[in-house]
This record gives structure tokens, C-alpha cells and sequence, in this order.
């Protein structure tokens, strides 16, 4: 490679220091390190293949060409994981590096990585063989189990590489940062059996019931009979084998079924949603609150718990992360705000008895689930490949860093079927906890 190169990707790498101003350090094809802000350590360094990943960042920069880097191992991480270089910057520096940097300055620096031939791109895991993130589309226009499979049927022993041994796969409760995550995810799933006052006999529909977590814990907890259905075929075995193990089939009956297509009106006590509002999609979220509060008895609970935008003006848009994220984590994931999701349930006759953030917890969440797939990457790999390793590594190293600063957060709502008089719920709040 010729000087010229070198010369102008120092200069680069100079130029994105200064603004940048983080404690790590980047190396070279050719072996050179060189820092990534004033006095920056160089024990975790981010690694660059070859100059055709410095002319991609300046054709094409965004997250987009980062998640493809990364995942093609062109761009990488040694020393540290993912989260702990993203732990050496500041954030919002980080995401606002391209409104800092002197892009005519950039401009310059490109010519010598211009004349080169354009790279080929590598195939990654990512969902788009068809052109079809979802993004947008009502239930007929979107390809529901395509996207739910795509994510959750990867492989359930990867998965269990980071969950907890219930295998929980949303926002843990931390009653205190030291506790474990096995603690953290019992305290969770107890506080939801809890927010619905489940009781002996009463019947719960879960939607989404995950690898049956919060299934077989209100059967063996609280005595209720439980009816959970999935669109992941993965899970739903998985599920049944630990219903079938804990001896809970007479309780728990779980479905590959769409919860829209449940026909028995007034047939539940409660129905509980944990972070699967996520996938449904802004066009359909007025027919899942429908379909829920049809599902419910008179003055029965819905517990509602799902990540959300922070909101703003633009609040619906589509962003260059969300792009990302469906291409390659999520297809047909669409973020709602917590201002929708209460006036959504206001409006299609809910009345909201309890809001909840829960920002902190997911990022507590999101640490441990990093540090234990970094503990384990080596049987990641042989479970998911390199090239989706990276990918999770990367999605929860970023999600954890966004609801560390309050770009996203989660909320649990819990909403009763109205019905005027009185609810018949007890009137001491503190009664959701004892």
C-alpha cells in the first residue's frame, strides 16, 4: 500500500482522536497503533483489516457499514470486548462523531482510498434475502414467523450461553446492582405474577412465552394454569421439554400459535406480553390491544413490558440504527414510545393502573449478558458462527450504552379490561409488592 495511504489514514485517525476523545486505541493493516483521544491506553485496540474498511467509513459511514465491518471481522476489537471499548468513549460523542468531524477535511484525506478497487462484501446473517424488513407493514404484509425464527431460532444452547438458567430473555429487576443475574430475573419474573395478582385456578395467557420462563414460575408459584404460544418452533420445544421435566403439564399448555388467531373471548384472568410488543409493528399495535382486551375477562389484568423510544418529534421515524437492527437482529422491530402505549390502551379501553421504568435494569441487564457471552464466545461461535457472535456482541454492547444514556428505555405497564364501578383491586399500592 502506498504512503500516500498511510499518511492520510494517520491523518484521519488524528482527526476523529480530537473529537472523538476516547481511551483506546486503533491499529492498522500494517501494524501501526495509534491512539483515539489525549493519553489513550492501547490495551484494547480496534483493529483495522485492510484500507478498504477506511474507504467504506468514508463512502458510507453510519451504523449500517459498522454492523457490516464488524460482522465480517474487517473491523475489530482486541484486548476488550465490545462493551468494553464502548465503555472507553463517551457515547454521545461517539454517536454525534459525524456532526463533529470537518467533512471537506475527510474529503481530502479520501482521495488516495478513492482510486482503489471497491471491496466485495462479505455475506453475513442478515435478513435480507427478500428486500423485506416489515418496517411499516400491517399483519398481512409482514412475515411474522419469518422474522420472529430469524432471530430466536439460531441455536437455544447459544442462547443459553448468556440467559439465565430459566432462560429469560428480557430486562431483568435489580432490587440492588450487586445482586446476580439469576436473582435479578427470579425478582422479575415474581414481580409480574405479582402486578397481575395472580391467585390458584386463574387462568394467563402469555404472549410470546419465550423458552416458558414466566410459564412454568406462575404455574409452580402462584397455581394458576397457564397458555403460552410462540411463533419460534426452538423455543416452543425447548419450552415444552422444561414443562414436560417439571412436571407442570397439567398446568401449562404452550402453542407455535399467533395470539391474534386465539379465538375465546373472556377465556383469560390476565395476559402477559415481556418485551415480544417489540416485533408487532406500529400498524398493528391498535389489533394487539384489541386482540388482548377481547382475550380478557371483565376487570382483567394485562401486563405489558417492552422497550421503547425515548419519543421526540419524530418519534415514528425510521433511523439509521433501526435499519441496522432489522437487517440484522430484529426484522419487522418497530420501537413505540411510552406516550403511545398509554394512550393506545387508554384509548382502546384499558384503564392504566401502573407505569414502571426500568431503564437501569436493562442496562444491568444487557452488562451481564455481555460479559457472559465474552466469557463464552469461543462455543458461541461453534453454536451461532463468528460472523452472528459479533453481531450480538455488538447489538447488546450498543443497547446497553443507549439505555445507559436514555436514548431507549422499557417500561412495564400493567392496564385492567374497563368496566365501570369499582375495579375490586385493593387500594394500598404497596400491596403489588407484599
Amino acid at each position: 500500500m502506498t504512503d500516500k495511504t498511510l499518511e492520510a489514514a494517520r491523518r484521519i485517525v488524528a482527526h476523529v482522536a480530537d473529537r472523538l476523545q476516547a481511551d483506546l486505541s486503533i491499529r492498522l493493516w500494517n501494524g501501526e497503533v495509534l491512539p483515539l483521544g489525549p493519553n489513550a491506553r492501547d490495551d484494547i485496540q480496534l483493529t483495522v483489516a485492510h484500507p478498504g474498511v477506511v474507504r467504506r467509513l468514508l463512502l458510507k459511514p453510519g451504523i449500517m457499514t459498522l454492523f457490516e465491518l464488524v460482522a465480517s471481522g474487517e473491523l475489530g476489537i482486541e484486548g476488550g470486548s465490545p462493551m468494553e471499548a464502548a465503555d472507553r468513549w463517551d457515547h454521545g460523542r461517539a454517536v454525534h462523531l459525524a456532526k463533529r468531524v470537518d467533512k471537506l477535511f475527510l474529503a481530502r484525506q479520501a482521495v488516495p482510498f478513492l482510486t482503489m478497487k471497491e471491496d466485495r462484501v462479505r455475506p453475513l446473517p442478515a435478513f435480507d434475502a427478500t428486500g423485506e424488513d416489515g418496517i411499516g407493514a400491517a399483519r398481512k404484509g409482514r412475515k411474522d414467523q419469518d422474522f420472529i425464527q430469524f432471530h430466536y431460532d439460531v441455536s437455544n444452547d447459544f442462547y443459553g450461553l448468556f440467559l439465565d438458567p430459566r432462560m429469560v430473555y428480557s430486562s431483568a429487576y435489580f432490587t440492588d446492582a450487586e445482586v446476580s443475574l439469576e436473582e435479578a430475573q427470579a425478582e422479575k419474573l415474581d414481580r409480574i405474577c405479582k402486578k397481575l395478582r395472580l391467585k390458584p385456578g386463574q387462568k394467563l395467557l402469555d404472549i410470546g412465552c419465550g423458552w416458558a420462563g414466566l410459564a412454568c414460575w406462575a404455574a409452580q408459584n402462584y397455581g394458576v394454569e397457564v397458555h403460552g404460544v410462540t411463533l419460534s418452533q426452538a423455543q416452543l420445544d425447548y419450552g415444552r421439554a422444561r414443562v414436560e421435566r417439571l412436571g407442570l403439564s397439567d398446568r401449562i399448555t404452550l402453542e407455535l400459535r399467533d395470539y391474534r388467531d386465539i379465538d375465546a373471548p373472556g377465556a383469560y384472568d390476565a395476559v402477559s406480553q415481556v418485551e415480544m410488543f417489540e416485533h408487532v409493528g406500529f400498524a398493528n399495535h391498535e389489533r394487539h390491544f384489541e386482540t388482548v382486551l377481547k382475550l380478557l375477562k371483565p376487570r382483567g389484568l394485562y401486563f405489558h413490558q417492552a422497550s421503547v423510544r425515548r419519543g421526540g418529534r419524530d418519534a415514528l421515524k425510521p433511523t439509521a440504527t433501526t435499519a441496522a437492527i432489522t437487517r440484522f437482529i430484529f426484522p419487522g422491530g418497530e420501537l413505540d414510545t411510552i406516550g403511545m402505549t398509554v394512550t393506545n390502551m387508554g384509548r382502546l379501553g384499558f384503564e392504566v393502573l401502573d407505569v414502571e421504568d426500568m431503564r437501569e435494569h436493562f442496562e444491568l441487564t444487557l452488562r451481564h449478558w455481555c460479559q457472559r457471552l465474552s466469557d463464552n464466545r469461543a462455543q458461541a461461535i461453534v453454536e451461532a458462527g463468528e460472523a452472528r457472535t459479533r453481531l450480538w456482541e455488538i447489538y447488546f454492547a450498543l443497547f446497553a450504552k443507549g439505555f445507559e444514556r436514555g436514548a431507549v428505555l422499557v417500561y412495564q405497564t400493567v392496564g385492567q379490561k374497563r368496566r365501570p364501578g369499582a375495579s375490586g383491586l385493593p387500594l394500598d399500592r404497596a400491596s403489588l409488592y407484599n
